[in-house]
């Protein structure tokens, strides 16, 4: 069994706009339950604490998804996203990995946290895996490794310009994510809006969009079990 720490954000109203944002309800509840049912202890915490917002367009209709609604009609769980912990409070250490999950919140307080920046150092630093969809590979531009940014000269993804042009939100946001981890000298690649696709490039982790939040978060287990085999056979 890994312990893994979910992150979400807390912020909640969407740049100048007014409009509230927050968190992309699948991609809590996809690798939510990805990482429940294959038996793993899993952590959420937020920088605010307790309970984080929710994208309320990620919730309309149209959005739904099998783990969304499965999560309307989980109690227990419900509680644990009411409860989240408080993201200072949390410690690598304690930890085998940490999951960012998207949504637009992450754009203004997580990309430029510095508890969350050298909480994803401490991470990563410590040879754990690291893993981030849709808009959270946006938390990495600040984050380094050996002097460099952490996605420089690494196959990245993670919500693209035509993405955020078909929501209308270009000018609204304060960076796009596609832009941004070129800039830093990540290799960026990307599938057709929508569709699926998560990328592991050594100890992390993308994933496009919220669709491929169930995608990057069984890639992470893979990546889990593949470092547990490897350890076993050290010490062998």
């Amino acid at each position: 069994m890994s312990k893994i720490l979910m992150v979400l954000t807390s912020h909640n109203i969407l740049g100048n706009t007014g409009l509230p944002t927050g968190f992309w309800l699948e991609e809590f509840t996809a690798p939510y339950y990805v990482f429940y049912d294959a038996g793993h202890q899993v952590t959420v915490a937020s920088p605010k604490g307790g309970q984080p917002p929710i994208d309320p367009k990620s919730d309309d209709p149209a959005n739904q998804t099998e783990s969304m609604t499965r999560f309307k009609g989980d109690k227990a769980t419900q509680a644990v996203l009411a409860s989240t912990r408080k993201l200072s409070d949390m410690k690598a250490t304690a930890f085998d990995t940490v999951f960012y999950s998207g949504g637009h919140g992450p754009m203004w307080d997580l990309a430029e946290d510095p508890v969350s920046i050298a909480l994803i150092e401490a991470f990563y630093g410590s040879n754990k895996p690291v893993a981030a969809v849709c808009h959270a590979p946006g938390v990495l531009r600040h984050v380094q490794y050996r002097g460099e940014p952490l996605v420089k000269g690494k196959r990245v993804t993670g919500f693209t310009n035509d993405e955020e042009e078909e929501v209308k939100l270009t000018n609204v946001v304060p960076f796009l994510v596609e832009d941004e981890l070129k800039r830093l000298g990540g290799q960026f690649e990307k599938v057709p809006n929508w569709k699926v696709l998560s990328i592991t490039d050594g100890r992390l982790i993308t994933g496009q969009n919220p669709a491929s939040s169930g995608s990057a978060a069984k890639a992470l287990l893979r990546l889990l079990k593949e470092s547990s085999n490897s350890s076993l056979s050290a010490a062998q």
